[in-house]
């Protein structure tokens, strides 16, 4: 069980404004002081929660009496299922086009929070029981709503009736692969979903989001992620693909929306997995490309900011996150002897401690920093870089109580291991196309 860092030499990482104050700095040092104080609550022994473990550590002449962050987890399956099977409340009317992106948040936390008896991790019999009535009363459910959004001409919409969008294409089938059962691998249409990508695909390499849409990488990565996952990826389908993403990379040496746009951590984890996905990571400049992410980790809060002098979001926990164990990944196969075995690039503990200490509601769900409302998509990609901390390829790294410990995710499709295996080894047997 790891421990948390020093207070002290925490805040002597603090942002430093060099005496020129500016919104940005003000908004900065109002999170760091906002993170202070969550850190502090683990290390004021004044008001017992028992939702925390008390820890007494012997560190020279010095008795230090903290709490340990523990992952709540009987509160994020309520949360969680409350989502799944109550109507949503009006606010979420904006996202009345993002119905299977919803499906996949919850479905994939779920999944995240999920068995882990193969880890060797004590689990709570009853919170295992809950996950599996969960999973199966939902699964039909969630096939059923999904084949609602599937359209004759190939891939998903926002919710029934609605065109086909290559994001929620891409929730959907995510969706559909968490599960991990032949029911729902059997619902996708693959010879309509390749004809939705093709439709989708432009002479320079790019896929546009729908038809008549937009062209950034959201829709390359997408496009990309989906084909593999469903078996269907060819030459042809990405010709020209690998060159326009690299035409994304900026100067700082992350990967922005479309080539001349602004390096930023969502479109580059996109990049970036698309590129591995395809096998072109050589083609652009690795050197840079991890330069800027690592410098993304703020040294204070522990959690990763999505651009340059941007603040620190639990959602960047993954899209940061998840990079750093593909460019490893990458680093490993080209024979590089500097690359560590079993820790990837980044402060792992810090990153635990600030999504566990700063981001947990107290009633479930994760939220973006301190002071913000809980939503699902910050729970889902708030967990998916959790589990990105935890677990290495030589072992596990895990801030807290063994039963902190989350079911390994893809780093590339964010989808947990086996499910991705249980997809893949079934579609190799499929010859519908």
């Amino acid at each position: 069980m790891l421990h948390l860092r020093c207070l002290q030499t925490q805040l002597q990482l603090a942002f430093d404004d060099d005496g020129l104050v500016t919104s940005s700095s003000r908004d900065q040092a109002d999170v760091e002081h906002n993170v202070e104080k969550c850190y502090n609550r683990f290390r004021n022994i004044s008001h017992i929660d028992f939702e925390y473990e008390i820890t007494v550590l012997y560190t020279g002449f010095q008795l230090f009496i903290h709490r340990i962050p523990k992952l709540l987890r009987t509160q994020n399956l309520q949360y969680l299922q409350k989502g799944l099977f109550t109507p949503l409340q009006r606010k979420f009317e904006s996202l009345d086009a993002s119905k299977p992106w919803l499906t996949y948040w919850i479905s994939h936390s779920l999944a995240l929070l999920g068995d882990q008896s193969s880890l060797g991790v004590e689990i709570n019999l009853k919170n295992q029981y809950l996950i599996s009535c969960i999973i199966v009363h939902a699964s039909k459910r969630i096939i059923n709503f999904l084949l609602t959004c599937n359209n004759d001409g190939g891939g998903y919409g926002g919710g029934p009736g609605q065109m086909s969008h290559l994001a929620t294409t891409y929730a959907a089938i995510n969706a559909l692969v968490t599960l991990e059962n032949e029911d729902a691998l059997r619902s996708i249409n693959r010879k309509s979903l390749l004809q939705f990508l093709s439709r989708m695909k432009q002479e320079d390499g790019s896929f546009t989001m729908h038809d008549d849409g937009e062209c950034d990488i959201r829709g390359v990565y997408c496009a990309i992620s989906v084909a593999y996952l469903c078996g269907i990826q060819s030459e042809q389908l990405f010709k020209n693909t690998g060159t326009w993403i690299v035409s994304c990379q900026t100067y700082e040496g992350g990967f922005g929306a479309v080539p001349g746009s602004e390096a930023h951590g969502g479109y580059t984890f996109c990049a970036v997995a698309a590129l591995m996905l395809l096998g072109l990571m050589h083609t652009c400049d690795v050197d840079s490309l991890l330069r800027w992410v690592v410098n993304k980790q703020y040294s204070l809060e522990g959690g990763f900011a999505g651009r340059t002098n941007k603040l620190v979001d639990a959602c960047y926990s993954f899209w940061q996150g998840a990079v750093l164990p593909i460019i490893h990944a990458f680093l490993c196969s080209s024979q590089r002897d500097t690359t560590p075995v079993d820790t990837w690039l980044f402060n792992q503990e810090a990153l635990q401690e600030y999504i566990l200490c700063c981001c947990q509601d107290v009633n479930g769900g994760i939220i973006d920093k301190p002071e913000k409302q809980r939503d699902y998509y910050h729970t889902c990609y708030g967990l998916s870089g959790l589990s990105i901390a935890q677990h290495t390829l030589g072992k596990e790294i895990v801030v807290g109580p063994n039963q902190n410990t989350l079911v390994p995710t893809h780093p590339v499709f964010n989808v947990k291991l086996e499910a991705v295996k249980f997809a893949q080894h079934f579609f190799s047997d499929k010859s519908d196309l």
